[in-house]
């Protein structure tokens, strides 16, 4: 959350992933992707566009 509150647009998995110093496999990327989706679906976060992702702002 802490990634997503520093930038002022939306991310995608892979650019969280470089944030977080992950290594850039698509497993990873993958896995970084299907936990923001959970965050969607829980409304913590809000994907602006298919795999854009974006922290909700109040």
């Amino acid at each position: 959350m802490a990634v997503f509150a520093e930038t002022d647009g939306p991310l995608r998995p892979r650019q969280l992933g470089q944030a977080l110093d992950m290594p850039i496999l698509p497993k990873h990327t993958e896995g970084i992707r299907a936990k923001l989706k959970r965050l969607v679906d829980r409304s913590i976060l809000a994907e602006a566009e298919p795999g854009l992702f974006t922290q909700l702002r109040p």
